[in-house]
């Protein structure tokens, strides 16, 4: 059994709490929080000891689960990598590039374990659809949520849009060449809304939609490839997979025949894959016990996240361009 403590007992932080209750391979030792009001209130309504201090919470666990702001994550990790010690991180894996660099260097000198808590991954209805994912050509996602302060520290591009910068990396084997985007303050010092156009070297484009501004929530990603075109609801957890197929088969009832042009015919499927009723950030938290007990690679590496930070950050640049061009148009 691994010991381990959650420094943040925020919002997140208590379901992370709640999760890590539920795993029996966890020892939960307490965790960290630095407002006082919010410390005593979860551990009187979650039976969970509170620690004193980050430190004294990392010397007394295996573990540590950074559920903290992003902007104290890289103090977190670094403390708790310089006493060896194994690191879940939320996303953003830290706040800035230099942070990622210096974070990656840590890891390597304490050899132990890093999972990034990029949480799609374990979206039952990415599972579903993962398996029929081959060679994308065109990807587009749309990340919308209503307003709420909580996050607001930070760009759209680094609170909502990693979620599908992650999911994209994961999908698409090859660098990225080029990055265009746009994106709007409107109720908050750090764009609010952002639109950016990613292109890989292997041809694939990407169009990604991060808002939270919306007068709805909407977390969907639609891929289209040679053969399929799949949607990922990642909000309702549906998956559909569109095929084609070269020979129809008149024996599937549900299938639909097209007539081309050149007199050839083609078969169009449809499929919905079963979803399985997983609670994704207590899986992706048994799968880091996992990798840490048998000494595997976590499912979403440290290299993960600061890939998807890196380009983040490319984003955020892009955007920036983008408004100074306007405004020395409109001066």
């Amino acid at each position: 059994m691994l010991k381990i403590g959650v420094l943040g007992a925020g919002h997140l932080g208590k379901i992370h709490i709640n999760c890590i209750k539920q795993i029996g391979q966890y020892e939960l030792v307490g965790f960290f929080d630095p407002m006082e009001e919010t410390a005593k209130a979860v551990e009187a309504e979650m039976g969970v000891k509170c620690f004193d201090s980050v430190d004294s919470l990392i010397d007394a666990v295996d573990v540590v689960d950074i559920v903290t702001p992003t902007i104290q994550h890289f103090a977190c990790a670094s403390r708790a990598l310089q006493r060896s010690k194994h690191v879940f991180i939320e996303k953003p894996i830290v706040a800035t590039p230099d942070e990622a660099n210096a974070l990656i260097k840590l890891a390597d000198e304490a050899k132990v374990k890093v999972q990034v808590g990029h949480v799609e991954r374990f979206n039952p209805a990415f599972i579903a659809a993962e398996p029929f994912i081959k060679s994308p050509l065109f990807i587009e996602a749309h990340r919308l949520a209503m307003f709420n302060p909580r996050g607001t520290d930070v760009p759209v591009v680094l609170d909502l849009m990693v979620h599908d910068l992650d999911i994209l990396l994961s999908i698409v084997q090859s660098p990225v060449s080029h990055v265009s985007a746009s994106g709007v303050s409107i109720v908050s010092p750090t764009p609010d809304i952002t639109n950016a156009r990613i292109e890989f070297e292997n041809g694939t484009v990407a169009n990604l939609t991060a808002s939270r501004i919306s007068m709805k929530n909407m977390r969907k990603t639609r891929i289209f490839q040679r053969d399929a075109y799949i949607t990922v609801d990642f909000l309702d957890k549906v998956s559909e997979i569109v095929r084609i197929h070269d020979e129809v088969d008149t024996s599937n009832p549900f299938a639909m025949t097209i007539d081309l042009a050149n007199g050839d015919e083609r078969q169009i499927t449809f499929d919905k894959p079963e979803i399985m009723p997983i609670n994704a950030i207590k899986t992706e938290l048994e799968s880091f016990y996992d990798a840490i007990i048998h000494n595997t690679t976590p499912a979403v590496t440290i290299e993960d996240g600061v890939k998807v930070l890196k380009l983040a950050y490319r984003i955020l640049d892009s955007v920036s361009k983008s408004i100074d061009k306007f405004d020395n148009k409109t001066n």
